[in-house]
């Protein structure tokens, strides 16, 4: 038993490293930082700043030396207006979200086994596989969806929001914003806990022989 406790150390770190991992690729989802869009002043809307998300955007208006917001609205994957881009990367955060969500259940029941002696070493190694997969999977899908959201800023590419929303197909400069060092820094550790769980290895003097009584 303490064999495989001993060789679950990195495991038991990578636990911690995906349960963070895994909580900022929640958290970015959220983000209305993904796009930061400057408009300036024209004869239709007063100069100001845009800062696009996947699931809403966010209008601050110039006023004062001071850009105030005045409104956010908030849109689905339903909305028809909303780029392809967009459309998928919505889809890979919320794959992103769930994968790592399967992920933890797996290391969780792969360490119980561990620390219990549970000496299965089929279930037990399956589980730091499945859930080394899983994990990696997540850290893809958040990595596509940042070198497409990437992609998108570098060409400068418009969105039509609706009218009401009182913001150009293209605002004269965009970058991109704070959400991205999120996503990248969860899509990082996603894919190094998912190496962490795919290099465990079952240790092989952890059999538990019978004895043999002397007659």
């Amino acid at each position: 038993m303490i064999l495989l406790i001993n060789s679950a150390h990195c495991q038991v770190a990578g636990f911690a490293v995906a349960t963070v991992g895994w909580i900022l690729s929640t958290i970015c989802m959220g983000f209305a930082e993904w796009r930061v869009w400057y408009m300036n002043n024209t004869s239709l809307l007063p100069s100001g700043l845009a800062r696009v998300g996947m699931w809403k955007i966010c209008i601050y208006y110039h006023a004062d030396n001071f850009y105030r917001a005045t409104s956010c609205y908030h849109y689905t994957y339903c909305d028809t207006f909303l780029p392809l881009d967009i459309r998928i990367a919505q889809n890979l955060l919320l794959i992103a979200s769930i994968l790592g969500l399967l992920g933890k259940a797996s290391i969780t029941f792969a360490l119980r086994n561990v620390y219990m002696g549970i000496l299965r070493k089929n279930a037990t190694c399956n589980a730091f596989v499945a859930s080394g997969i899983l994990n990696i999977a997540a850290g893809v899908c958040i990595s596509v969806a940042v070198t497409w959201n990437y992609h998108s800023v570098m060409n400068e590419e418009g969105i039509a929001f609706p009218p009401y929303f009182y913001v150009p197909f293209k605002p004269d400069a965009q970058e991109i914003g704070n959400a991205i060092i999120v996503a990248c820094l969860a899509a990082f550790l996603m894919l190094l806990s998912g190496l962490c769980f795919l290099s465990y290895k079952f240790p092989l003097d952890s059999h538990v022989c019978p004895e043999i009584s002397e007659i």
